[in-house]
Parts: structure tokens; sequence; C-alpha cells
């Protein structure tokens, strides 16, 4: 699933692309949503709430809210009229045309339209943004040590505690924090410095495409997808194993040298 960082930049495209124009044409291909149609409305933003999607439309008296995510295949790509697709036209969920663009959500996990004042109702439940203007260290804090003894790779992972680390800043923030990710998280010997490096690692890479926490982006990252070879650090071979609560397990990665488990 995208980190926040990747949903931070597309949305940062969207409204680069569409904020202030007006709609030519809109085609929504989720059966839901076949027959509505917000041609004439004006987009006025599309921001990001963790690793959610706000697209703002205006038209007439009405103002509405398309919220969409990406899970795990999605992604949205912009184009020019005329210009050919560069994902299968049958992967397409959403296709919103101005005069100077195309804008296509391709395998979207969530498509939604519902009016602007009830966006809370979709991302109301998300802890602080590490990338938002609403971002509270001391409330992120506060929601992750609710459970002192929830291992640290699961909290992390919980958008209801702090919204945008999915597998890979868990997996990563994890080993440069020299803790195993079934540590309790009321164990980890700095939580606050843990926090603090996941919102500067976000930070720094959403002004890039390739991702990296080791600072090099030949050898971008740590553990993460790094199973079976050896740990950057020490060389000790890294292991995997799957996190979380059951039916919502997800894959994390670490050095059983550099993050000795809990005893």
């Amino acid at each position: 699933m995208p980190e926040g960082d990747t949903v931070f930049r597309a949305a940062r495209l969207l409204d680069r692309s569409l904020s202030g124009q007006v709609l030519t044409a809109t085609d929504f291909r989720v059966p839901q949503l076949a027959t509505s149609d917000l041609a004439g409305g004006t987009v006025t933003a599309t921001v990001s709430r963790g690793k959610h999607l706000l697209t703002r439309i205006e038209r007439d008296d009405e103002a509405w809210t398309l919220h969409t995510h990406l899970k795990m295949e999605g992604a949205w790509r912009v184009h020019r009229p005329g210009e050919r697709w560069r994902r299968p036209v049958h992967q397409a969920r959403v296709v919103l045309t101005t005069a100077r663009a195309v804008a296509v959500g391709f395998q979207l996990g969530i498509v939604e339209l519902l009016p602007r004042d009830q966006e809370e109702s979709v991302v109301g439940h998300l802890g602080p943004d590490l990338l938002g203007p609403d971002w509270d260290e001391a409330e992120a804090l506060r929601r992750l040590l609710a459970d002192p003894a929830r291992p640290v790779g699961e909290a992390l992972l919980d958008q209801t505690a702090l919204a945008g680390i999915g597998n890979m800043y868990q997996a990563e923030l994890c080993f440069t924090s020299g803790v195993h990710p079934r540590t309790p998280i009321g164990q980890v010997p700095d939580l606050t410095r843990l926090v603090r490096r996941a919102k500067q690692m976000l930070e720094v890479n959403k002004e890039r495409a390739t991702q990296s926490t080791t600072g090099n982006l030949r050898e971008p990252l740590w553990v993460y997808r790094r199973d079976d070879r050896p740990c950057r650090r020490c060389g000790t071979t890294v292991l995997v194993a799957m996190v979380g609560p059951a039916g919502r397990e997800r894959a994390s990665y670490w050095c059983p040298s550099c993050q000795p488990a809990p005893s």
C-alpha cells in the first residue's frame, strides 16, 4: 500500500493539474456512481489526508468531495487531451476531463462522492497526519501509547494513531530506531525520536519519486523487502514475518542483530 508521501505527491499532481479548471466531462466507472455527472463543476483543490485523497468540486450552489484511496494497486495519472493513457483502459475507475488535462484514477480501492460537509465521515477517524497542517506530535504520541503493550510495528501502521505510515516506513523506522517490530511500544527507548524521524523521512521523500531512508538513492532502504539478504549495517541476514491483528497482517522486516527480539 502506498505510503503517505506517495499520496501527498498524487494530491499535489491533481491539485496543480485541475484546480481552478472547469470539468468538461466526468466518468465514474464504479457501479455506485455510474450515473453521476459533475461536468460544469469547478475543481477547487485536491488535498491528501494520510493515505486518502479529497478532490473538491463546486457546481452551482453545490460543494462535492471526490474521496479516493489508492489501496494496493491504485494510481492517479494526468494526461494531455488526446494523449494515450499509460495504463490499460479497463483499469480506469475515474476520469476527470478539463480543457487542458485528463486525470485518470486507475485501480482505485475507494471511490466515493459525498457532500463537502461530510468529509469528516471518511477521514475524521484518522490520527494526526505526518504531512498535514493538523500535525500534532503530542497527540500522536498519546494515541500510540494508549496501549503500551501493543507491538510497535503494529502501532505504527494504525492510521488512527498517526496517519501516513505503511509497511516500508514501519520497517525502516524500527530498524533505524534499533527496535524489533514486536517490541511493546511502551518499551521503545525514545518514542519521541522515532516519531520525529518518521516525520522527517516523509517530509524529505515527498519531494522525490525515489524513496530513500539511507540517504543513498542507489541503496535506498535498510531492510524493507531485503529478506534473506545481508543487513547493510552488520551483514546479518534480514528476516521477515507478518505482524498485525488477524486478517490484517502486514509484512515486517528486521535485522535480528541490530534489532534483537524483546525478551
